[in-house]
């Protein structure tokens, strides 16, 4: 049995109170808040391994992971040595590093899908540099993206996306000007009919088709392979450009992504996460011809200061070593499949209508039971169950993400040891909250 330790916030609330004079909702990205959730947020001081420590000297296995960034675990010793060597010499230049080409070289030299890269510093900044490159290269307008896909906080996409948005409850944000919203079409994941009506109305317009291949922002709603080669042959057939937004996928299910897991071939393709290695990163990719089209060597502008910084590029050097090693992804999803199968058996058992989805080292807590969700309006908006969840799994000092659409992660810290203790806490946390 597990033993539950007192969660005092003492600290974190009157922090909280704190931020609250400095930040909206005293966060500086809503789903921090803790509005899925009771109580303050908790403000976390460090972490090792699969551990993190909050300011009130809580401490919990980590399955947040940082939203994912973190494969190899807190504080990973080899990331640690390369990013202090790199600040050595400085923490920015605004010029070419050697950094940006042993990182590119290291991607590159392993990634069929693409021919050059472009580093930015977000998620959000690739996807925007993206869906730019498209329209340039087609010289068409609309974008079509699918509901509950989330691609960050570009103005066009933030209609009907997930992540936070979904988490507070809204589809769309105040600010989008409904002309970019018009310009966006938005369709029901993994449904062929509805993709064939929308090339039939506007296939001359669309410029690009954006997904997360696999959607992990408003919950895990994994897509049928055959869906997504039906998507792949639409594009090609109207010659429209197909984006994979793999901010989360890629370097995640494998080092191509999920690119690499179904081996279809995208146009372009964004990186974000685990690029980095825990510091501010993110890339998109093609092959030549269109990459050709980027500024400066084409009209498609693109720039940053802080793009291809020689300390993010010296962390994702230490961490994408690390993963690009043989043999990682089949072990990190062998631990993640027997952890989610100790669960999964467990809540079977007593009937609980709970599953751990899981693709990799993703997992999605669903309280639906066997139910197949693919979609987003599939899941039901109720996240009581969640709530309780995850309090009942803070006294057992473990940690998740707090909100009920987020997803999990299993870094390579997480040993079968922790992942075996982790697994008791969720059994026994759904025991409580079934009870």
């Amino acid at each position: 049995m597990i033993t539950k330790q007192q969660i005092s916030r003492n600290t974190s609330e009157k922090l909280f109170e704190e931020a609250k004079q400095y930040f909206p909702g005293g966060v500086n990205s809503p789903v921090r808040a803790f509005k899925s959730v009771d109580g303050a947020p908790l403000f976390i001081k460090k972490g090792k391994g699969h551990q993190i420590w909050d300011e009130d000297g809580n401490y919990f296995t980590d399955f947040c992971c940082s939203w994912g960034p973190l494969i190899l675990g807190h504080a990973h010793q080899g990331v640690l040595d390369k990013v202090t060597a790199a600040l050595q010499n400085g923490s920015s230049f605004g010029t070419p590093t050697v950094l940006e080409n042993e990182l590119g070289k290291l991607i590159l030299d392993r990634n069929p899908f693409i021919d050059k890269i472009r580093f930015v510093s977000s998620g959000t900044e690739a996807v925007m540099s993206a869906l730019r490159l498209a329209r340039g290269i087609t010289g068409r307008k609309k974008v079509v993206k699918f509901e509950g896909c989330y691609h960050g906080h570009v103005d066009s996409m933030l209609v009907k996306a997930g992540s936070g948005l979904a988490t507070l409850g809204t589809s769309s944000s105040a600010g989008v000007p409904e002309e970019y919203a018009n310009e966006t079409l938005v369709l029901p994941l993994n449904d062929v009919e509805a993709l064939h009506e929308c090339f039939k109305e506007y296939a001359e317009e669309i410029a690009c088709v954006i997904i997360e291949p696999i959607p992990a922002n408003n919950g895990l709603l994994l897509q049928d392979k055959s869906f997504l080669q039906e998507l792949r042959q639409v594009c090609t057939d109207n010659c429209t450009l197909l984006i994979f937004d793999e901010v989360i996928s890629g370097f995640r299910v494998g080092f191509n992504g999920a690119a690499g897991l179904y081996n279809i071939d995208p146009d372009i393709i964004t990186y974000g996460k685990i690029l980095g290695g825990g510091l501010p990163v993110g890339a998109y990719g093609a092959k030549n011809g269109f990459m050709s089209r980027v500024a400066p060597d084409g009209p498609v502008y693109q720039a940053g200061t802080l793009s291809g910084n020689p300390v993010a590029m010296a962390a994702g050097i230490a961490q994408l070593s690390e993963c690009a090693k043989e043999g990682f992804y089949e072990d990190q999803e062998a631990r993640t499949k027997e952890f989610a199968s100790k669960i999964n058996a467990h809540a079977a058992a007593r009937g609980y209508d709970f599953e751990m989805v899981h693709i990799g080292s993703i997992f999605w807590l669903s309280f639906a039971g066997k139910k197949r969700i693919t979609k987003a309006d599939q899941i039901d908006p109720d996240m009581s169950m969640f709530k309780h969840l995850f309090a009942s799994l803070l006294e057992r000092g473990v940690y998740i993400g707090p909100s009920g659409y987020e997803v999990g992660f299993v870094s390579a810290a997480h040993s079968r040891e922790v992942l075996a203790s982790a697994a008791e806490a969720f059994c026994e946390s759904l025991d409580e909250i079934y009870s």
